[in-house]
């Protein structure tokens, strides 16, 4: 009997103990959740709401300290996200919960939409900080020089966007319905993606101003190329797109090696691009002379411009003969072989280091440190020359034949300036006094020195140098055709 009381007293003092632990279990792991209190949808401009990672939060379904939160992205992934290089991979910012504890957690979403929840934003619900914090997705560029006269490469595609792809929410296609391939477009500004750099036009169509968003611009409009095909623009172009090519309005080029058995080494396509009130051309009507593409190059033109890199015509190619028998629908055949460029190298003949100082007083020899001598070479950072551009086509020619004597005639033009070259860089005497030297092209040496010199070979010109008194004034130019 007391046995049993003893036992009954035992157990019930352990079921006592159990509940009483529960109890205090269960008021402990309550304590450790926070509340949320209710959810704000954020009202201030939306633009302004473009956050990003800092990789130090997890984001989660809930406020991450309320009870039942699950991560979405863990604190590694937003890591990866914080460093990404994709502009999809930043966020935007559209509500915010307030936990009793005053946690700020905000719910954003990556500009892809691939991730969503919420995430700690400090103590502030009007201030990004914690696990995010502000974003400029874009930087402002320079606006090109040139803002009108732009067209759209493929008028059939939305390649206008209401802001660059990903740089905000929901970023869209702006609808092209109405715009042809003719409508010129007109730039006003120009930004860059912040994190992949690419580049991007804000531009309007100047026939209908509601066609007006973001394009991607390539590597920009370039004030210094002549050649508007040779513009890297991305979606826009200086010239009206071309139509599709059919048999009748395109001629097919073909470009076979002379010394190679004819072998095809490259193709292209000329479109004729008809003026407003020529008729229209169909399968084997003859090629005009007249006729141009939407470049506004004759296919006599085309024929030349387009030839594989590396190749030149052949000798006896006449394009202007093979245009004149074209006829639209048809192949023409273009017998070309391989060619080498040369560049040239410039060189010192002869120095002059008297010098007739500023101030009137007698001219006297000069020694400056480090001074150039007879025979030294000059680099494209010694001194600014003027080439001409017809003179730099002028240096490809046949391989393993002589520069033809037109050729050296061309580039002799092009090297000769009417007043002596600044050099760019600054000499100085023993006591400190500063010299540069003015260069002058010897144009009659040029043909004696490259006489026996095949294309591919390194051309010389011939300069004479002249000391001057004063520091060199002038910055070297784009020489890349110097050796």
């Amino acid at each position: 009997m007391q046995s049993s009381l003893k036992k009954s007293l035992y157990l019930g003092l352990a079921a006592l103990s159990f509940a009483g632990v529960a109890a205090v279990s269960t008021t402990a792991s309550a304590k450790s959740y926070a509340t949320a209190g209710a959810y704000s949808t954020l009202k201030t401009d939306a633009t302004k709401r473009n956050v990003e990672a800092t990789g130090t939060n997890a984001l989660y379904t809930k406020p991450g300290t309320v009870k039942g939160a699950k991560v979405v992205a863990s604190k590694a992934t937003m890591a990866k996200l914080a460093s990404s290089k994709k502009s999809a991979d930043y966020f935007r910012a559209y509500g915010v919960k307030t936990t009793n504890r005053g946690s700020v957690y905000y719910r954003v979403v990556t500009m892809d939409g691939k991730y969503r929840g919420y995430i700690y934003g400090g103590k502030s619900d009007t201030a990004f900080a914690g696990g995010i914090k502000s974003a400029e997705t874009t930087k402002a560029a320079t606006t090109p020089s040139r803002t009108t006269g732009y067209y759209l490469k493929d008028a059939s595609k939305n390649t206008i966007w209401t802001a660059p792809k990903y740089t905000q929410y929901k970023a869209s296609k702006v609808n092209l319905y109405g715009a042809t391939k003719n409508d010129p477009f007109k730039v006003d500004s120009a930004a860059t993606k912040t994190r992949e750099g690419s580049l991007y036009y804000h531009v309007t169509d100047t026939k209908d101003s509601n066609i007006s968003g973001w394009i991607y611009a390539g590597k920009g409009y370039d004030a210094t190329i002549t050649d508007n095909t040779k513009q890297d623009l991305g979606g826009l172009s200086l010239n009206v797109s071309a139509d599709a090519a059919t048999a009748d309005n395109s001629v097919k080029v073909v470009y076979r090696d002379a010394n190679n058995n004819n072998a095809q080494v490259g193709t292209s396509t000329w479109i004729n691009a008809p003026k407003s009130g020529d008729a229209a051309t169909k399968a084997g009507d003859k090629v005009a002379t007249t006729a141009i593409d939407t470049a506004s190059v004759t296919l006599a033109n085309f024929l030349n411009n387009n030839k594989p890199a590396g190749y030149a015509l052949a000798s006896g190619v006449d394009t202007t003969t093979l245009a004149g028998a074209a006829t639209y629908g048809n192949t023409v055949y273009v017998n070309v072989v391989a060619s080498a460029t040369s560049k040239v190298q410039l060189r010192v003949d002869a120095v002059n280091k008297t010098v007739t100082p500023a101030d009137g007083s007698a001219a006297a020899d000069v020694d400056v440190t480090s001074p150039l001598t007879a025979g030294t070479k000059l680099s494209a950072s010694d001194l600014t020359v003027s080439l001409s551009s017809n003179a730099i086509k002028a240096l490809s020619g046949q391989k393993n034949t002589a520069v033809s004597d037109a050729d050296i005639a061309t580039i002799q033009t092009g090297l000769t300036t009417t007043k002596a070259i600044e050099g760019t860089k600054t000499y100085t005497t023993a006591d400190g006094k500063a010299y540069h030297y003015e260069f002058t092209f010897e144009p009659t040496n040029f043909a004696k020195d490259n006489r026996v010199a095949n294309y591919g070979d390194t051309l010389t010109a011939s300069y004479s140098a002249q000391l001057v008194e004063g520091a060199a004034t002038k910055t070297a130019s784009d020489s890349s055709w110097i050796a």
